[in-house]
Protein backbone atom coordinates (compact mmCIF):
# COMPACT_ATOMS: atom_id res chain seq x y z
CA UNK A 1 0.00 0.00 0.00
CA UNK A 2 1.12 3.67 -1.09
CA UNK A 3 1.20 5.69 2.20
CA UNK A 4 1.50 9.02 0.13
CA UNK A 5 -2.08 7.92 -1.39
CA UNK A 6 -3.45 8.61 2.43
CA UNK A 7 -1.17 11.81 3.50
CA UNK A 8 -3.02 14.90 4.15
CA UNK A 9 -1.80 17.67 1.98
CA UNK A 10 -1.46 21.22 2.96
CA UNK A 11 -2.93 24.28 0.99
CA UNK A 12 0.71 25.18 0.67
CA UNK A 13 1.90 21.71 -0.57
CA UNK A 14 -1.02 21.65 -3.00
CA UNK A 15 0.05 25.40 -4.43
CA UNK A 16 3.72 23.45 -4.71
CA UNK A 17 2.34 20.56 -6.87
CA UNK A 18 -0.10 22.74 -9.34
CA UNK A 19 3.48 24.55 -10.19
CA UNK A 20 2.77 27.77 -7.77
CA UNK A 21 -0.81 28.59 -8.09
CA UNK A 22 -1.53 31.79 -6.04
CA UNK A 23 -3.32 31.07 -2.70
CA UNK A 24 -6.02 33.38 -3.87
CA UNK A 25 -6.92 31.60 -7.26
CA UNK A 26 -6.64 28.01 -4.93
CA UNK A 27 -9.53 29.68 -2.71
CA UNK A 28 -11.35 31.33 -6.04
CA UNK A 29 -11.50 27.69 -7.05
CA UNK A 30 -13.08 26.72 -3.93
CA UNK A 31 -15.55 29.56 -4.02
CA UNK A 32 -16.72 28.13 -7.65
CA UNK A 33 -16.70 24.48 -6.78
CA UNK A 34 -13.68 23.93 -8.82
CA UNK A 35 -11.07 23.29 -6.46
CA UNK A 36 -9.83 20.03 -5.38
CA UNK A 37 -12.06 18.87 -1.78
CA UNK A 38 -10.81 19.47 0.86
CA UNK A 39 -11.84 19.99 4.28
CA UNK A 40 -10.85 21.79 7.36
CA UNK A 41 -9.41 21.31 10.24
CA UNK A 42 -10.67 22.61 14.16
CA UNK A 43 -7.99 25.14 13.76
CA UNK A 44 -9.62 26.37 10.31
CA UNK A 45 -6.73 25.09 8.13
CA UNK A 46 -7.81 23.29 5.27
CA UNK A 47 -6.40 19.74 4.07
CA UNK A 48 -6.41 17.50 0.94
CA UNK A 49 -6.36 14.22 0.72
CA UNK A 50 -3.54 13.43 -1.67
CA UNK A 51 -5.53 10.79 -3.14
CA UNK A 52 -8.50 13.05 -3.78
CA UNK A 53 -6.03 15.84 -5.24
CA UNK A 54 -4.44 13.15 -7.93
CA UNK A 55 -8.22 12.40 -8.72
CA UNK A 56 -9.04 15.69 -9.14
CA UNK A 57 -5.75 16.10 -11.36
CA UNK A 58 -7.29 13.33 -13.35
CA UNK A 59 -10.38 14.92 -14.16
CA UNK A 60 -8.69 18.04 -15.37
CA UNK A 61 -7.06 16.03 -17.87
CA UNK A 62 -9.68 13.82 -18.99
CA UNK A 63 -11.95 17.09 -19.44
CA UNK A 64 -8.73 18.84 -21.58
Amino acid sequence: MDRRRHELMTVPQVLNELGGVSRRTFYRWRELGLGPTAFKLPNGELRVWRSDFSAWLRQLEEAA
